[in-house]
């Protein structure tokens, strides 16, 4: 079962995984893979994260998981990884870091539930490439993007430098990355970055909310089918066409045997609401 965590009590929630997120600089969100095998996160602020109950391990879209993703936030002397910690790193370590901080964050990609991002604060350095890798992306028009690595003459390591040419194109992506160019909510959303730019609450928390609302937009459809749907995107997206279209097939393949979709044919002939079981 998933769970809303954060501000709010804990409660039953939906099959969508919501990042409500506040970063503060480059280096300021960490995120590591404890002995369980799940995934850590600690730094900056991470705000209301909302969980599916399938957890990221070796098959991302499995529907037989009985795994929790456990979130838990790591305080004291184990919630630094800001750019000061960096600096004190011995050259031979940084490789590693990164390429763990890198692979966290592909993991994050392909949970099998759709992932949205809701910024309503920085987003900056590592912070974006975590909120890149999320399935939707929304933003208040005060929170602040950006990839800034070369000011710090090193390059986005977390996946920037590929998934953002991927949503917003090879050109704007480069005069961003090259210029170490930090944009609000609202240059997001006609850049394309973000798909919803929402006016900024008292409470601070507008994106959260608007992401609340996409979540439940999304949470009553059949649950295998959003899985198919996720798997057939990411994976067509990268292909040629003839290609994609085969990848598609395969997915259609998997939820013709489903009782959801025998589900979704009667509730339509007798006009009534499915009730999916994400079977």
């Amino acid at each position: 079962m998933a769970l809303v965590l954060g501000r709010q009590a804990l409660r039953q929630a939906m099959p969508v995984c919501l990042l409500a997120a506040e970063w503060d600089t480059a280096g300021r969100l960490t995120a590591s893979i404890n002995s369980t095998g799940h995934p850590a996160f600690s730094g900056g602020r991470l705000l209301n994260p909302l969980w599916s109950g399938l957890a990221p391990r070796k098959r991302f879209y499995s529907s037989d998981s009985k795994d929790d993703l456990r979130v838990r936030y790591l305080e004291g002397e184990d919630s630094g990884a800001d750019l000061k910690e960096r600096a004190k790193m011995h050259p031979s370590e940084v490789g590693p870091f990164v390429s763990k901080a890198r692979a966290l964050i592909t993991e994050l990609g392909n949970l099998p539930v759709p992932i949205i991002a809701a910024i309503d604060g920085a987003a900056i350095g590592g912070g974006l490439e975590m909120a890149l890798a999320c399935d939707i992306r929304i933003a208040s028009n005060t929170a602040k993007m950006g990839l800034v690595e070369t000011k710090l003459a090193i390059i986005p390591g977390a996946g920037g430098t590929q998934r953002l040419p991927r949503v917003i194109g090879v050109s704007l992506a480069k005069e961003l990355i090259f210029a170490a160019r930090v944009i609000d909510g609202i240059e997001a959303y006609r850049l394309g970055l973000v798909s919803h730019s929402v006016e900024q609450n008292n409470c601070g928390d507008a994106a959260y909310q608007r992401g609340l609302e996409l979540a439940r937009e999304i949470n009553p459809q059949g649950p295998i089918a959003i899985r198919m749907a996720k798997l057939s995107i990411n994976q067509g997206i990268e292909v040629d066409l003839s290609t994609g279209l085969a990848i598609e097939e395969a997915c259609y393949a998997q939820v013709i045997p489903t009782k959801d979709r025998l589900e979704g044919l009667a509730a339509f002939k007798e006009k009534r609401r499915p009730h999916f079981k994400g079977e």
